[in-house]
């Protein structure tokens, strides 16, 4: 903490010599990425703040951390003598970043951000408060450079081709539909900056970001030209040929600005809510461009034939590696000490077992008791709980595949349950199957199915402070959009419908802060149900086959159709999972599927 606020004083004092009164840093890269890598963790080096998403205000008096829900217990501990306090995003009574702002920048002051981590609406938005306020904002520099000595470097890892059989469309297929796209939007070109659509486009992936296969990079598209903006370090030979052969130029990543300040063409095709805007100022002045989501976003999204043959093939395998982790941890309880850690170990073991394993979807988070109530708690050899015989282990984990991405939750019994405990479990998987067996028209969005899951949650007067699910990436980042399951639609301008070949999770949860957390986590696939009068009707596949601990369950809780549901899950996941298990494991399986 000494640290921290050593640091805070180094940065108001850059911010002094700089004439700056209000300072801005987002948990984010150039990319508007939502993990970074070691480069971009400004926000942790000056708070000590672990979380994947805040923003941080800086003044001469004040510095503030916004962060959401899924990080309120974890920011109580870690900001905690750092010099900077917590607003909880959401609250009653608490103000957004921009309402802070609104409030309490002066006349003729000086608010400033690096123009290359916030994106050209997050700037509109804040040149407008400025504005209002008779301020200014200034874009230009990055004041940690000066202070953080031992900065890490950028990563520059090495990229490699996802082959069709993987990928099901190749970069040819995917660019002639991008161009008939900007065609359509009557853009010449279209600067692409999101490292998931880039990676998807060129069917190309790498390590630059931790559990995220994508590489730092620009990708700039002509009607007849493209040029992708990466290090050269980061090329072998084959690579280089791939390229050269799809006619894609290479040039070094820096080399955007300097590029875009010679352009020529009128009309850029952007996206305003992820291209930085020291980009966009890099443009001429008579630069037209025309703001709308990359086209690429919902092709990403929406997963052809080939990624949904492949994926499921992904979750069977995950399936596998979820379950025997199950059994072992049911019967290694009580006979050797477990903790967070190992258990977590344990699980990657099981999957690196599966054939085509390439990394996990993202850090593991294995939480024992009342560290479960952290929605994104971490391990640490300082933290790491040993595992007793009562209460639950909340896992949350995923894998990359060749054939896809997974992500999982399953909240285990390792002990003697309080009544409250089996009633919150009863009431999460409740809400799991109601969302699961949802018949909805084209044209839904994700916020209208959330009451689903959050029904019988609501019932109790109760909440998590969190979305019921999100989009899952093929080899990219595991949440993805544009589609999700929430109540909240902060932005009205970009809701996106249900479509089929989306693949979302169905994650509601229950979280009690000193006391335990609950989250069980499938992924759920859109597909088209039946036709009526109405119109066409979609339903969800399940795509996720794991074990959900029935020893927790109250049945008399659960509706008919709830207990129908879960019995006709149990009866999936052992058919599919038990022919790749031990006789003993299957026989346990068989077990803790059974009808209740």
């Amino acid at each position: 903490m000494k640290e921290t606020k050593m640091r805070l004083d180094q940065l108001r004092k850059a911010m002094k010599k700089n004439k700056i009164d209000m300072y801005l840093i987002p948990m984010s890269d150039f990319h508007s990425s939502e993990y970074v890598n070691d480069y971009f963790k400004e926000i942790e080096y000056l708070t000590g703040f672990t979380g994947t998403n805040a923003t941080v205000v800086v003044t001469e008096k004040k510095s503030g951390l916004w962060t959401d829900g899924r990080y309120f217990i974890q920011a109580k501990r870690e900001l905690k003598g750092s010099g900077t306090d917590l607003f909880e995003m959401g609250e009653e009574g608490v103000p957004t970043v921009e309402e802070f702002i609104r409030k309490n920048l002066k006349k003729g002051q000086n608010l400033a951000y690096d123009g290359r981590v916030f994106s050209l609406n997050q700037h509109k938005s804040y040149e407008t408060i400025a504005k209002a306020n008779s301020a200014r904002v200034s874009i230009s520099k990055n004041l940690l450079d000066s202070i953080w000595k031992d900065r890490p470097e950028l990563p520059k890892t090495q990229l490699w081709e996802l082959k069709k059989k993987y990928a099901g469309v190749t970069y040819q297929e995917k660019v002639t539909s991008l161009r008939g796209e900007m065609k359509k939007l009557g853009a010449k070109a279209h600067l692409l900056t999101s490292l998931y659509d880039i990676a998807w486009l060129l069917n190309l992936r790498a390590d630059d970001i931790a559990s995220v296969p994508v590489f730092m990079s620009y990708f700039y598209l002509k009607e007849k030209s493209a040029t992708l903006y990466v290090a050269p370090e980061a090329l072998n030979d084959k690579v280089s040929k791939y390229l050269s052969d799809n006619k894609v130029s290479v040039k070094s990543y820096e080399q955007i600005y300097k590029d875009l300040k010679k352009e020529t063409v009128a009309s850029i095709l952007i996206d305003p809510d992820i291209v930085n805007i020291a980009l966009i100022k890099s443009f001429p002045k008579k630069t037209v461009f025309i703001e709308h989501a990359n086209p690429t976003e919902m092709g990403r999204s929406v997963k052809n034939k080939i990624e949904i043959k492949n994926t499921k093939e992904a979750h069977i395998k995950d399936g596998v590696a979820v379950t025997k982790f199950i059994y072992w941890l049911k019967t290694h309880m009580g006979k050797e000490e477990i903790t967070e850690m190992s258990a977590s170990d344990v699980l990657l073991n099981f999957r690196k077992e599966q054939k085509n394993f390439l990394d996990v979807s993202f850090d593991t988070i294995a939480a024992y008791g009342p560290n479960a109530a952290m929605m994104h708690y971490t391990a640490t050899e300082d933290n790491n709980a040993v595992l007793k015989p009562k209460s639950f282990l909340l896992v949350d984990s995923g894998g990359h595949y060749l054939e896809g991405t997974t992500d999982i939750t399953r909240t285990i019994v390792v002990g003697k349950l309080t009544k409250e405990e089996k009633h919150a479990f009863t009431t999460v998987v409740r809400s799991n199957m109601r969302l699961q067996e949802a018949h909805f028209p084209v044209g839904c969005i994700g916020a209208n199915l959330d009451i689903l899951a959050r029904g019988p949650v609501w019932d109790e007067g109760l909440d998590y402070r969190c979305g019921t699910g999100h989009g899952v990436g093929h080899i990219l980042n595991v949440h993805e959009g544009p589609q999700s399951f929430r109540w909240r639609v902060p932005d009205k301008g970009k809701v996106w419908e249900l479509r089929p070949g989306m693949i979302t999770t169905d994650e509601p949860g229950l979280y009690v802060e000193d006391g335990y957390g609950i989250r069980i986590e499938n992924e759920l696939l859109c597909v088209e149900d039946q036709k009526t009068e109405y119109g066409q009707f979609l339903k969800f596949e399940q795509l996720t086959f794991a074990p959900i601990d029935i020893d927790a369950i109250n049945p008399e809780e659960l509706t008919h159709l709830e207990r129908k549901a879960l019995n006709d899950y149990h009866a999936a996941v052992y058919e599919k999972i038990s022919p790749y298990l031990t006789e003993e494991e299957a026989k346990w399986l068989k077990t803790v599927t059974r009808e209740i």
